[in-house]
């Protein structure tokens, strides 16, 4: 992919998605900025040292203004990824308005946001970009969201915005996607599935590979696409 001396943003970034996409980028010679909440992700962030790596305390994503204050102080954005959010698997009885707003701060409103600095930051460099966000499953096929109501909505909401502004900013050479993943293979999952069939799992080395080619020069026609990337679960 060249994407050698282009910069990107990575939300998310120190998450096991993020740890892929952000080595991806890296072998493809990308200046990754990588926003994080407290030291204890920094400091665990396998790529913390690397020359191209530029780690940035932000806190929360869904701060209007320390999110713009952060994006209007890059010059030169080339793409920006969004993969950081929430997720809380709870029923209807268990998810009260404090839930789904939760869910709507950490998945949306975050997502909303960023691709909005983004825009703004991409537009000032005027050699066009591109966005991938993070939807679900769920957000797709909400029959599978039965149990996780507040997730499936916040996650369809992004899926809107991410069809909505791909034809917005498409006249700036602004191409905008999104990632929709089911059940990845990662660490965490295989602890609270543990009987699980790993093997049908997608990857994150796989999911990172489908994220690169979305925020890469290489894409000269894919917007307001919705990518799923199931595996074969």
């Amino acid at each position: 992919m060249e994407l050698q001396g282009r910069q990107v943003v990575i939300t998310g970034g120190t998450g096991a998605l993020g740890i892929a996409v952000v080595g991806a980028l890296l072998a493809a010679g990308a200046l990754c900025h990588v926003p994080y909440r407290d030291e204890e992700e920094a400091q665990r962030f396998p790529h913390r040292d690397h020359s191209q790596v530029s780690l940035v305390a932000l806190g929360d994503l869904a701060n209007e203004a320390a999110v713009t204050a952060f994006f209007a102080g890059l010059d030169g954005l080339w793409a920006s990824i969004h993969l950081a959010g929430g997720f809380a698997f709870a029923p209807i009885a268990e998810s009260g308005a404090k839930v789904l707003a939760s869910q709507l701060d950490s998945n949306l409103i975050a997502t909303y946001v960023c691709n909005r600095a983004a825009v703004a930051a991409i537009r000032r460099a005027g050699k066009g970009g591109r966005l991938v966000n993070t939807a679900a499953r769920q957000a797709l096929e909400p029959r599978l969201g039965a149990g996780l109501t507040a997730y499936t909505v916040a996650k369809a909401g992004v899926v809107a915005l991410t069809i909505a502004l791909a034809e917005e900013v498409a006249k700036d050479g602004i191409l905008v996607n999104a990632i929709a993943p089911s059940i990845m293979d990662t660490p965490a999952n295989r602890r609270s599935m543990p009987k699980a069939d790993f093997s049908t799992w997608p990857s994150v080395a796989e999911v990172a590979a489908t994220v690169l080619f979305l925020a890469s020069p290489q894409n000269v026609v894919t917007r307001g696409a919705i990518v799923p990337v199931y595996g074969r679960v």
